[in-house]
């Protein structure tokens, strides 16, 4: 099967909670937050939950997450719910479901304290990069050498 046939229930929803997260990063969304439903709900194995700052920016998020999603992942989402004019869309992967909105919206619903019960997911640990031998002898030296 290629990458543009799979189906959500082939994808890691945990991968595609945290890619989720990355894009919506990346485009400067606030206070995202992953939870972790599986002990919850049947609905969905996770939410990821993230402000946009207006109408222009939840557009940007929108159209960032399902475009790169569906090149990288090859799946829509099977339902787009909520507007922009609501302040409030949820983009529905089964397995995850993003929810974009404004803050004061957010506010408004407290899904995080809503599914208070649910475990946060936190970020992937990053791998150090070793650091030449040579970067770091030369660095000795010059500290050495300002002292």
């Amino acid at each position: 099967m290629t990458k543009k046939q799979s189906t959500v229930e082939e994808i890691n929803a945990r991968e595609l909670a945290l890619r989720c997260r990355e894009l919506a990063e990346e485009k400067k969304a606030e206070d995202i937050v992953i939870l972790d439903m599986r002990k919850l709900t049947s609905v969905t194995d996770y939410f990821v939950i993230a402000t946009g700052t207006s109408e222009p920016h939840l557009r940007a998020l929108i159209e960032e997450l399902t475009e790169r999603v569906e090149a990288e992942f090859g799946i829509r989402p099977r339902a787009v719910d909520g507007t922009l004019k609501a302040n409030w869309v949820a983009l529905d992967y089964l397995d995850v479901i993003v929810h974009l909105m404004r803050a004061e919206i957010r506010e408004k619903y407290g899904l995080e304290i809503l599914w208070g019960d649910a475990p946060r997911v936190r970020r992937r640990r990053t791998r150090r990069m070793p650091v030449p031998v040579e970067q770091v002898t030369s660095a000795k030296k010059a500290a050495r050498t300002k002292m």
